[in-house]
């Protein structure tokens, strides 16, 4: 028989965890559900225990400060999309707008996302943008890992059987960042990327490049940053110009597959006109804050 365990603290549900590290984890539940009653559900079998975390406070929640910004595991996308977040955060509100349907912001978690590992996530490559780490608990202790560490591939992630994923952390981003999320599907809402692109940008006085981040999504096993391209970018003349110099050769390391929703060569295609409209959009909306 199944079991339904819903603990109200991080304590007792780090204990239950420990006890049968086999738990399906409950969030928001609009992953669990369609796999766990589908015929084919990577997790089976169908009668795991079910551990729902969503009485549990502490996993809960965002607080911006000067140190940084925490972002509950277990917050939902319509509280990410409507919290007060500086304008670096921006890209991460325009990818909550964009998961699935009202309904699915109201209940589906950032947790669950990031646990979830879906190549096609929206939720990682902002966060990989804003350079967040995960904060991962166990009976053991707590640790930290960068984001791009703790999503390994397809349905996989560093999380041990005894952890849970208490919340994200992303550091202080300068005042004159600035970013944006572009996603590419069949349709406007209520579908899976074929691509998506996060980006953000800071400038400094001199009207240059300070700091830049961009990262693909549904193009790779893993949502993954352009490094190269940043490394090269730093530095150069903030103009909207600058993004019709970014090639193929950048997108370079990303290796999509041919699926029913686009062929590899598709995606390639589409992550570099999505990659260059984010910068050319970020970089004109600089030159507006300049002026």
């Amino acid at each position: 028989m199944t079991r339904y365990l819903r603990p109200r603290t991080l304590e007792e549900a780090l204990a239950l965890r420990a006890e049968s590290p086999d738990l399906t984890i409950l969030a928001g539940g609009t992953d669990v559900y369609p796999v766990r009653t589908h015929r084919t559900a990577w997790f089976e079998p169908h009668g795991r225990d079910m551990l729902d975390l969503s009485a549990v406070p502490e996993l809960g929640g965002i607080i911006a400060g000067a140190e940084g910004t925490r972002i509950g595991a277990t917050a939902t996308w319509s509280a990410i999309a409507g919290a007060a977040l500086p304008p670096a955060f921006e890209v991460l509100k325009q990818a909550s707008r964009q998961v699935g349907g009202v309904q699915i912001q109201n209940r589906g978690t950032v947790g669950g996302n990031l646990c979830n590992a879906s190549p096609a996530a929206d939720g990682v490559p902002p966060l990989l943008a804003l350079d967040a780490q995960v904060e991962l608990a166990s009976l053991r202790g707590r640790r930290r890992l960068p984001l791009g560490e703790f999503v390994l591939g397809n349905r996989r992630t560093a999380l041990a059987v005894d952890e849970i994923l208490v919340a994200l952390h992303v550091p202080p981003q300068a005042e004159t960042a600035r970013s944006t999320f572009l996603k590419l599907g069949a349709r406007a809402y209520l579908v899976i990327s074929i691509a998506s692109v996060a980006a953000v940008i800071a400038t400094d006085a001199a009207g240059r490049i300070a700091s830049v981040t961009i990262a693909l999504g549904a193009c790779s096993a893993v949502p993954q940053r352009l490094t190269g391209l940043e490394e090269r970018l730093v530095g150069l003349a903030a103009t909207p110009a600058l993004a019709e110099t970014v090639s193929a050769e950048d997108l370079a390391t990303l290796s999509p597959i041919d699926d029913v929703r686009a062929s590899a060569g598709y995606r390639r295609e589409a992550a570099l006109v999505l990659a260059r409209r984010a910068l050319a959009g970020l970089l004109s909306s600089q030159m507006e804050v300049a002026a």
